[in-house]
Parts: structure tokens; C-alpha cells; sequence
């Protein structure tokens, strides 16, 4: 059984979340959610400045996890959840800009997620009952193991 640690994230415009998780989640969370405010740059790939799938794939890259570059191919990654199965760590996607998935994010709790958008132009956390984000959703993948 994999350790587990007990975080308590309580950023600005988001509420507070405390979940159970394993300790690779927690320090993905973690790598994420230090990246706050990192401008947008449509395909950065680096803390320099990030699109949304440049963010996902540094982000899990450093803890060892290789992600494809682009959204399409990470929304072929890992296993596809059922969004009422939601777990730290998840990547969550979006048809913003395309008829599929065209965005992505990293799943922070049951109803946020940190992400890159062109909006506003920095890392941010996001809510996922948000009306933007609900018609939006498109998919879940997990690509943490969990055993």
C-alpha cells in the first residue's frame, strides 16, 4: 500500500480541499500549485511559460511520469474515469477550441483542477461545477497507478 499524506490547499478563489492521497499525488499537486500565476505562452513548456499541455507534461515529468506534448494524445493516455470518480492528479479535459478534447488540466479535488489557460493568462485553479467548465468537459484519464 503506497504511503499517504493529508494536504490542505486553501488558494485564493478556490475553496479549501482535504483529501486522502498517496504521496506521488501529493507532490504532483504540489509541483502544480507552486506553479501558480506562470504566464501563459501558447506551447511553453517550461516555468518560463506554459500551454496547457506543456504544463501537464512538465508537471508530471517531474516526478518521472512522461506525457505525450500535445492535449490529443494525453486524452489517449492513461485509463478514462468517470468524472464522479475523480482523483488528485487526474488530467481533465475540454472542447474549447475544437470539437474534442482541446484543453487539459490537472484535478485537484472533487470540483477544482490547476491549469494553463490563454484567459487571463496565468497557471490557476479552476472550479469544475463552474457553467464554462461543465458544458466543456469532454473526458477524465488517469495515468497515476493506483495499487
Amino acid at each position: 500500500m503506497p504511503p499517504t499524506a493529508r494536504i490542505s490547499h486553501a488558494p485564493a478563489a478556490a475553496p479549501a480541499t482535504t483529501l486522502a492521497m498517496t504521496a506521488k499525488e501529493a507532490a504532483i499537486i504540489d509541483t502544480a500549485l507552486h506553479l501558480r500565476g506562470t504566464p501563459y505562452r501558447n506551447g511553453g513548456s517550461t516555468p518560463n511559460g506554459f500551454d496547457c499541455s506543456g504544463f501537464t507534461q512538465w508537471v508530471f515529468a517531474q516526478h518521472g511520469l512522461a506525457l505525450p506534448r500535445e492535449v490529443k494524445d494525453q486524452f489517449r493516455a492513461g485509463t478514462s474515469i468517470n468524472v464522479r470518480s475523480l482523483a488528485p492528479g487526474d488530467l481533465v479535459f475540454f472542447k474549447t477550441t475544437a470539437s474534442t478534447a482541446s484543453h487539459v488540466g490537472i484535478v485537484l479535488g472533487p470540483d477544482t483542477f490547476v491549469h494553463a489557460p490563454s484567459s487571463r493568462g496565468v497557471v490557476r485553479i479552476e472550479h469544475l461545477t463552474s457553467a464554462y467548465w461543465t458544458e466543456r468537459l469532454v473526458g477524465v484519464r488517469r495515468v497515476l497507478q493506483t495499487n
